[in-house]
């Protein structure tokens, strides 16, 4: 049973951030979940500050103000003539270093930090069960992750249309009258939430290759945005599958397993996509030659 809830859990993390991812990579922002991960530290040392506890609800409001705060400075950075990429390292690198020094002045004698509050761990994850009217309803995490899915599935559902214009074309999009700020900022805080609440559980290394290499691979697959979309969620649990079944064989890390599965699709996907695919473009290319 234990099995199931892992690679259920897994599944959950695997949807939630590839829909979103899909998006980020168009928009060439895919590195902005690895930001939230670092930049969050000051908001969970200023949640215990206020709260004098290491509860979690606390610490996961904490991170997720800061995550919100820290897509607003990547934004406004890059609306002020500073290119997407370095937005992203300032900010996530600054914010990081504040936490490090809050963490060094007001904390020496606790024990937080990254790796024990919000950096969980995907095995521990059948143990950590919600009770409802005295019985056992499932692990925390798969209830989390699966309210944050459905959250995420929900807006994108009901705003496809200006999500997907934002992303190819945002000039276009202004031009027809929709708010890309605010459709950007959504979709952020979408990431943000989808980010935080997936830490908790299962650790940073599953959360941002998620973001990203399963976005990564179907974009290599498909060039219709929802084709994408399915493609990277099913390269994502294929991944969860996949890396599971190596980190049980090998006594393996369990999250680092996935990705290196994940990483192995996208190779794959790299060498034989039927329009990307570097062999089947050289096929091509000889086939044309000989034609010719």
């Amino acid at each position: 049973m234990n099995d199931f809830w892992i690679l259920l859990t897994a599944a959950l993390v695997a949807c939630s951030c590839s829909l979103l991812g899909c998006f980020l990579v168009l928009r060439k922002m895919a590195m902005i979940g690895d930001a939230i991960s670092h930049s969050v530290l000051p908001g969970i040392v200023l949640a215990f500050l206020f709260s004098g506890s290491r509860d979690s609800l606390w610490m996961m409001l904490g991170a997720s103000l800061i995550g919100l705060v820290t897509v607003f400075l990547i934004q406004w950075f890059h609306q002020n003539g500073v290119q997407s990429d370095a937005s992203i390292g300032v900010v996530f690198t600054a914010l990081f270093a504040a936490g490090v020094v809050l963490v060094s002045l007001y904390t020496r004698q606790v024990d937080l930090d990254l790796d024990c509050v919000l950096y969980g761990e995907i095995i521990h994850v059948p143990w950590e069960t919600v009770e409802w009217n005295g019985i056992d309803i499932g692990p925390k995490a798969v209830w989390g992750l699966g309210i944050v899915l459905t959250l995420s599935a929900l807006i994108i559902g009901l705003f496809y249309k200006q999500f997907k214009i934002c992303a190819f074309d945002p000039a276009m999009a202004a031009a027809v009258g929709i708010p890309v700020a605010l459709f950007h900022y959504l979709l952020m805080g979408l990431v943000s939430m989808t980010t935080v609440a997936s830490f908790e559980s299962v650790g940073a290394i599953l959360v941002v290759g998620m973001l990203v290499v399963p976005a990564a691979t179907a974009y290599l697959l498909t060039e219709k945005l929802s084709r994408m979309i399915l493609y990277s969620m099913g390269v994502g649990v294929l991944s969860a599958v996949l890396g599971y079944l190596a980190a049980v064989l090998l006594d393996a890390s369990i999250a680092g397993c996935m990705i290196v599965a994940a990483g192995v699709l996208f190779i794959l996907a790299l060498l034989f996509s039927p329009t990307h695919g570097v062999v089947w473009r050289k096929f091509r290319r000889k086939q044309a030659a000989v034609v010719g």
